[in-house]
């Protein structure tokens, strides 16, 4: 499984969500835009993307983004700096590979979330 979209996907998250200070409102959208693709696998997100990496970008982003949110996380207090980002990020690809091959069935929410929790050590 190519994991090359995945990895943009990873950095743009670690750098777009530093903090988990949504409104009611805006994490119950959250959640509204991430119910459509919860169904998704390792494996039919990049079928049905049929080599669209922004879609795959956009399935892991609201999966990631729900994750987050749940456990409350302000990406801000794992890392600060660019490099400190640079190495979860790569932490977090290595994790989502690594689900991926174990199960390339596995539902995609939980890797993510499997993912989210190991590289933060949760």
């Amino acid at each position: 499984m190519r994991m090359t979209p995945l990895r943009a996907v990873l950095a743009s998250v670690c750098v777009a969500l530093p903090s988990v200070a949504f409104a009611d409102e805006a994490a119950e959208q959250m959640v509204q835009d991430a119910l459509p693709v919860m169904y998704h696998t390792c494996v039919s997100v990049v079928e049905e993307a049929d080599g669209d990496e922004a879609f795959i970008y956009a399935v892991v982003e609201k999966l990631t983004a729900v994750s987050i949110y749940n456990r409350q996380i302000d990406i801000n207090d794992h890392a600060a700096s660019n490099e400190e980002k640079a190495k979860l990020h790569q932490a977090f690809v290595e994790a989502l590979r690594d689900g991926c091959a174990d199960d390339k069935d596995a539902l995609l929410a939980g890797v993510v979330d499997n993912a989210v929790k190991s590289t933060l050590g949760l």
